[in-house]
């Protein structure tokens, strides 16, 4: 047999366990680990051979009778997991080199073709035995913690993947960023500019939001995934934005959103707050950052000139259903290419006027510059109210009232404790 005889080839090579010699053909049969294969492998030679069959007794010339240490490893692993929430994980190792090169060598000597990585059966059987202590899943896809293994330096490492909250926000205070700003002179290291914060502007909508997220989780930092963004000077008013927070390497998970929430608007009140609907994931920060949701705008638009309310009203009309072409407005230039984009105006009306300003709701395709389509940016915006009225019109103030289309909203209930 064309198996035994690789067999004995590999035994040649030195003393080599059970679980290593079952690795050499580990794609061989199924419903036997690496270590019942060995074994058999081992019997059937003593048979094919009409010899005394004898278990190895010196230690694997491959891999040090690593595998006689599993239990230790595993113990190892919960003891590291020690403190933290998690209902799914992940275990992995690294091999050092000269093991992986000696099993590397025999299936190349040999030319074997159903051999298994040793690191691929670490992972396995360590992976099981910490489960059978602490109970948890295995998941391979996105589990909650992955602890690697270092065979060489005998210990382990923990990495915590983070906890992902979906929720929506308003912002009632103007002059907030929707994210940290860091200081465009020294890059959020501190100086004279920043009065050495480090931060253009001091609070963010992350940070109001992400700071007892942060706290309550155990977390060492929280990052803001919006359905779009506001200007700095907007309001975000209404049904609010979407959002999924991320909260990095949180040791609790199991919170309960609705203390979460109630802690988060306690907080930032009257500044920023927050709704939180259902734990979420990447996929759904993928979803959220990747929609084209439409929005609608208040707005208090000034306008030079003796323009009557008709005249406003009648230029509108021309504006709804249009489509817009926008050249990247002068003021965000610096950051964004500068290409021509086509947005339509939805639906857009005058409601009346406050203070000589006239108030207008707007409702736009996703990545329409509202203050754009007022001003004309000297042009780049084509057409817009003020080219349309043949006076110079400007935003004096914006909120935004509605974010939709983005996720459909879920009807998942809040998780308590």
């Amino acid at each position: 047999m064309e198996l035994l005889k690789q067999a004995k080839a590999i035994l040649e090579y030195g003393p080599i366990c059970d679980h290593c010699l079952g690795r050499m053909f580990g794609k061989r049969s199924h419903g036997l680990t690496n270590a019942e294969r060995g074994h058999a492998i081992r019997v059937a030679l003593s048979l094919e051979e009409d010899v005394p069959f004898a278990e190895e007794q010196e230690p694997c010339w491959i891999c040090n009778n690593l595998f006689d240490q599993t239990e230790v490893w595993a113990q190892r692993v919960v003891e590291a997991l020690e403190g933290f929430e998690f209902n799914t994980q992940l275990v992995g190792c690294r091999v050092p080199p000269l093991m992986a090169e000696s099993e590397e060598m025999v299936w190349s000597d040999l030319s074997l073709q159903s051999q298994e990585l040793m690191k691929a059966e670490v992972n396995r059987e360590v992976g099981k035995a910490v489960s059978a202590i602490n109970g948890k899943e295995a998941e391979f896809k996105r589990p909650d913690v992955v602890v690697i293994c270092n065979i060489a330096d005998e210990n382990v490492e923990v990495q915590i993947n983070p906890l992902y909250i979906y929720g929506r926000y308003c912002k009632y205070e103007r002059g907030i960023p929707q994210t940290r700003w860091y200081c465009r002179v020294c890059q959020g290291k501190g100086c004279e500019r920043c009065n050495f914060t480090g931060k253009m502007y001091q609070d963010s909508v992350e940070e109001l939001i992400g700071w007892p997220a942060t706290e309550a989780c155990k977390g060492e930092d929280a990052i803001l995934h919006g359905a779009g963004r506001e200007d700095i000077d907007a309001r975000m008013l209404g049904t609010g934005r979407p959002f999924v927070l991320e909260v990095i390497s949180p040791k609790l998970r199991n919170v309960s959103l609705t203390a979460l929430e109630s802690a988060i608007n306690k907080s930032a009140a009257g500044r920023v707050s927050a709704s939180l609907d259902h734990i979420s994931d990447r996929h759904e920060v993928e979803t959220i950052k990747s929609g084209k949701a439409h929005k609608k705008y208040s707005i208090l638009v000034e306008v030079d000139g003796d323009v009557s309310l008709d005249g406003v009203k009648s230029a509108l009309n021309n504006l709804k259903g249009a489509t817009i072409y926008q050249r990247t407005p002068q003021r965000v230039s610096h950051r964004r290419a500068d290409k021509i984009r086509e947005r339509d105006v939805i639906d857009i009306e005058c409601t009346g006027v406050e203070d000589g300003r006239y108030a207008i709701d707007v409702t736009g395709d996703a990545g329409l510059y509202i203050k754009e389509l007022i001003s004309g940016d000297n042009g780049r915006t084509k057409p817009s109210l003020t080219e349309i009225l043949g006076a110079p019109a400007h935003v004096a103030t914006l909120d935004v009232m509605m974010v939709e289309g983005v996720v459909p909203e879920k009807t998942t209930p809040k998780m308590e404790q």
